[in-house]
């Protein structure tokens, strides 16, 4: 079995919310040294019956045409196997 693990961010030029109230949150826990936060998702697809490379096909295709936002967002793909 193969599993897409896609790691969706911001790009590294917009401004994260949701990153920044962490780290505001971060500071009055009074936990140091954060420099910056950002916020994203992980997603596992997992493709039992695929190719290795079905299934990089499909989860490109699942990124591009649903996932991620190609405006604001990129992703990274890792295609594993599991046994």
């Amino acid at each position: 079995m193969f599993i897409a693990e896609i790691d969706i961010m911001l790009l590294k030029d917009l401004l994260d919310p949701a990153g920044k109230a962490v780290l505001g949150g971060l500071e009055k826990l009074d936990i140091k040294g954060v420099k910056d936060v950002r916020i994203g998702k992980h997603i596992r697809l997992f493709f039992p019956d695929s190719t290795r490379e079905e299934a990089e096909k499909s989860a490109q295709d699942a990124v591009k045409k649903l996932l991620a936002n190609q405006v604001m967002e990129y992703a990274e793909i890792r295609i594993v196997q599991e046994d």
